[in-house]
């Protein structure tokens, strides 16, 4: 076990006080697993007002004072230091309404959520395990400390923080906890947006999200209930070899682990129960479900506090998710959605096509690897997809007799959409003759 040489300074500093103090929580849990780590805690039988003494010539920061917790300032980072604790009653399914300190690292363990993340360390002294913690490392599982009743009951996004674990750790959960998972689900509607949000997110990226998505729909559709409609659905179509629900599942998980990707595959397909209707044939069809499907994420979103321009990106991912792109269209969706957003968009086809019926995906992906070809290529010889790429602009319009700021506009889209066509070349010469021609029309 090796730790940074101002983290272990700082335990020194505390030891030679006469208190004990060890490392706990995730940096403990992400050292034994060999992962890098990102946050540093350490937990000591120090009072707080002791700690400000032990550190009085260090800068310290009441960052949770009134929980017993300082960070101290190093010139290397910066380190979280609490005493050691119990939790009183979890009034709100959130927080302790009171707090009270102990003496003993082992009953500071035993008020946190995950076996995994109840381990402290010392270095001189080594490991205090009192749930065997390791051996959950070891073995890939996420079990609880505890009655999992009890330690979700006491912090509801507890059921949020164990999927995300899950997810990014690619552990199991074990069945006692998955239970519990299942039976508090509704307890969730307790918890702020914004932490949902959080833990959503963390979520969605993790390598293991196949399973946690295909294993606790019924938990995710607390969060976001437009889920519900989705599970089992047969599509009833040749295109698909999934229900709904298990397709958004396989789409999620096939995508490129980017935030914005996933969770607009998350989210795509949530206007298609609504949307379907059988033919005379027995096939099924979900004609505009994408434009619902953007309706209600955008809905979703807002609930869940997610910023605009998230919401402005997966919104504008599920309005076209359904175009065929093929290279000859490309500089036509390049100029419509700009190249931020049609990458946005071939990621959630190819994602989206991945988990499609087998007989249709070579060639749909096949198309999309061909547009993305396309589009660097387009970009490479600075092709013409925006109105300021044109060879004219509105003072050459005004020179040529047009006045009307709307007319401006209105010639200029249509010269551009004429060169993205392919039906004018991006020339001044051409482009003055047919913006007169255009003049000429508008009258």
């Amino acid at each position: 076990m090796q730790f940074p040489r101002y983290i272990i300074d700082v335990i020194k500093r505390i030891e030679a006080e006469g208190y004990s103090a060890y490392l706990v929580g995730g940096s403990v849990r992400d050292a034994i697993r060999r992962a890098p780590i990102h946050d540093w805690d350490i937990a000591c039988s120090a009072r707080p007002h002791e700690l400000k003494t032990i550190f009085q010539d260090s800068r310290i920061l009441d960052t949770g004072i009134q929980h017993g917790t300082i960070t101290v300032v190093c010139d290397e980072g910066a380190v979280e230091v609490t005493t050691f604790r119990s939790d009183g009653a979890y009034l709100d399914l959130r927080h302790p309404a009171t707090i009270g300190f102990v003496d003993t690292v082992e009953e500071d363990l035993g008020r946190r959520d995950f076996t995994m993340n109840a381990i402290a360390y010392n270095p001189s002294s080594g490991f205090i395990d009192p749930f065997k913690g390791r051996e959950a490392i070891a073995e890939g599982i996420i079990r609880s400390v505890g009655d999992p009743d009890r330690r979700l009951s006491e912090d509801a996004l507890r059921i949020m923080r164990a999927l995300r674990f899950s997810a990014t750790l690619g552990y199991a959960i074990d069945e006692n906890l998955a239970e519990s998972l299942h039976a508090n689900k509704g307890l969730l509607t307790a918890i702020s947006p914004e932490r949902i949000s959080i833990e959503l997110i963390k979520m969605l990226i993790g390598q293991n999200i196949l399973s946690v998505l295909t294993d606790y729909p019924d938990v995710l559709s607390v969060v976001i209930p437009e889920i519900e409609p989705t599970l089992g659905f047969d599509q009833k179509s040749r295109y698909h070899q999934y229900d709904v629900w298990e397709h958004t599942a396989r789409a999620v998980a096939y995508s490129k682990p980017d935030p914005v990707v996933r969770l607009a595959l998350l989210l795509h397909d949530l206007g298609k129960p609504a949307k379907f209707f059988v033919d005379g044939k027995g096939t099924g069809h979900f004609y505009n479900h994408d434009l619902l499907g953007e309706e209600l994420a955008k809905r979703r979103l807002k609930q869940l506090r997610f910023s605009n321009s998230m919401i402005t990106s997966v919104s504008a991912a599920i309005r076209f998710h359904q175009i065929r792109l093929k290279p000859e269209n490309t500089q036509k969706w390049l100029a419509r959605l700009g190249e931020d957003t049609l990458r946005l968009v071939i990621e959630v086809c190819r994602g989206d096509m991945a988990a499609h019926a087998d007989a249709v995906i070579e060639a749909i992906l096949s198309d999309l690897h061909a547009s993305e070809a396309r589009l660097a290529e387009l970009l490479e010889e600075e092709a013409c997809f925006r109105l300021s790429d044109l060879a004219i602009d509105g003072n050459d319009l005004l020179a040529i007799g047009i006045m009307e700021g709307k007319d401006i506009g209105r010639v200029l889209s249509q010269l551009l959409e004429a060169v993205v066509e392919g039906d004018l070349e991006n020339n001044r010469e051409t482009l003055l003759v047919a913006a007169e021609s255009s003049s000429a029309l508008l009258g």
